[in-house]
């Protein structure tokens, strides 16, 4: 096993996690403070012949497209939803990077073979399989939401968005880690026995 490149992997993938979760915090904050427009994309009236009057609410712009919806002097709730738009991906990301760090520390302290690393890679994987449809979720209804508050006459219910083959990944990861753990008992049992 080559430990440099599992303590420099650890060690990137840690400084990561750190730059994501500030990222999150960074963007929480400056968007908070921000007084400027709210805008959310939509494919609604993509092919809609140009002239034609759009249901759209007071206040707010559409591209010539109509396919970018800008929103001036936004509500709470529509900044709040812009927000749920970009903030539930960099969350999961922090989480998954510093996740995975573990799991590369634990194979340098007590080695890839052991039951600290096979519950570490249970622990990634189930958080990817199921924050990845969450965050997915929360996003697509953030953007959802956001265009019914701008577009009243369009109804659509909640997305999911984003990498969702991610979920593979994460069951894949869950197995690996069952098997890892049936390994490290079955060897366990193996040294008890000699």
């Amino acid at each position: 096993m080559n430990t440099r490149l599992t303590r420099t992997l650890a060690a990137l993938t840690f400084a990561l996690a750190v730059l994501s979760g500030l990222a999150f915090i960074g963007k929480g904050i400056t968007h908070l403070g921000d007084d400027g427009a709210v805008c959310v994309q939509t494919g609604f009236w993509a092919s809609t012949p140009l002239g034609y009057e759009l249901p759209i609410g007071e206040g707010v712009k559409a591209s010539s497209s109509a396919t970018r919806l800008c929103q001036d002097g936004p509500s709470a709730g529509q900044r709040a939803a812009d927000l749920g738009g970009e903030l539930p991906w960099l969350l999961f990301g922090s989480v998954s990077l510093l996740l995975f760090s573990r799991l590369l520390r634990a194979v340098l302290l007590q080695g890839p073979f052991t039951d600290a690393v096979a519950r570490r890679l249970s622990a990634l994987g189930w958080f990817v399989a199921v924050g990845t449809p969450l965050a997915g979720l929360v996003v697509g209804w953030s953007q959802s939401w956001l265009v019914g508050s701008m577009a009243p006459m369009v109804g659509s219910g909640p997305t999911v968005t984003g990498p969702q083959v991610l979920l593979l990944a994460g069951l894949a990861a869950v197995i690996m880690g069952k098997i890892m753990r049936e390994g490290v008992r079955m060897r366990e049992d193996l040294e008890g026995t000699i």
